[in-house]
């Protein structure tokens, strides 16, 4: 499929919106089983930083089919004033962000990544990095402050992510933020990442070859992220995460040109 096919937005009408909030109970929903039974009624995943003015949903089409999706949020006065934060994200109810915050420093917090199954091996991806560093860059963002789906609600796993991630050299030389109130995982975790035999290769020491779950590794190999905390429980969709901070001025070279060249309908190569 050429570029001619595919293409990103922001979205802004009612039907937009809508497709937005499908596509993303489709993966938290109906795929994984995140979302709790009353949400299948309308099929929609929607939260209350849906709505702020400060929020952008970028939408990705193949064709005339919406298939991917994530939000930015920006920094919101209004939900500083009500979490007591400085900066308005709802990462400030979960990490002390004080000591990123620097003069000149501006920061969004992407989250709800979604790409429909069938089309996870296509540029849909790309495309939807694309879309969220175009409009970040219109709006002068300088970095991103997320946390990343480690696939797992088994807090054994969940630190194995953090170790394999360190042995990948992916954690911040440069900064570290302070859990402000860490949540209790469940007594007994039902999704599993690892395998016995890769938690027993581990407890050897052998890293090197084991696994990491996609969204952090996606991150950090395409836009530079770097891991900030060890994981943190998601009560909402009960998982853990791992936070990360992707500097808008340090997106590796390679990521930069496919952006490029996919907005421009060209190769990467020419």
């Amino acid at each position: 499929m050429t570029c001619r096919h595919w293409r990103w937005r922001v979205a802004t009408t009612q039907r937009e919106l809508d497709a937005v909030a499908r596509i993303r109970w489709a993966v938290f929903g109906g795929e994984l089983g995140l979302l709790p039974e009353q949400s299948a009624l309308s099929r929609r995943e929607v939260t209350c930083v849906d709505t702020l003015d400060t929020t952008v949903h970028v939408l990705v089409y193949a064709g005339d089919e919406p298939v991917a999706t994530m939000r930015v949020a920006l920094p919101n006065a209004e939900v500083a004033a009500n979490l007591g934060g400085k900066v308005g994200l709802e990462m400030e109810q979960r990490v002390d962000l004080s000591g990123l915050l620097q003069p000149g420093r501006v920061f969004a917090e992407p989250s709800r990544f979604c790409v429909l199954p069938k089309w996870r091996r296509s540029e849909a991806v790309t495309w939807l990095q694309a879309g969220m560093y175009s409009e970040s860059r219109r709006r002068g963002v300088t970095h991103w402050i997320a946390s990343a789906n480690l696939e797992t609600d088994s807090p054994e796993d969940a630190h194995l992510s953090w170790q394999v991630a360190a042995r990948r050299g992916w954690l911040s030389p440069r900064w570290r933020v302070a859990v402000s109130d860490p949540c209790r995982p469940p007594v007994h975790p039902r999704n599993p990442y690892y395998t016995p035999e890769e938690r027993a290769q581990a407890a050897l020491g052998l890293l090197d070859g084991l696994r990491l779950p996609r969204a952090p590794a996606l991150f950090a190999r395409t836009m530079g992220a770097r891991f900030i905390a060890a994981p943190l429980y998601d009560t909402y969709f009960q998982w853990f995460t791992l936070p990360l901070v992707m500097a808008l001025d340090e997106i590796p070279a390679d990521s930069l040109a496919r952006f490029h060249a996919l907005e421009h309908c060209v190769s990467p190569a020419a």
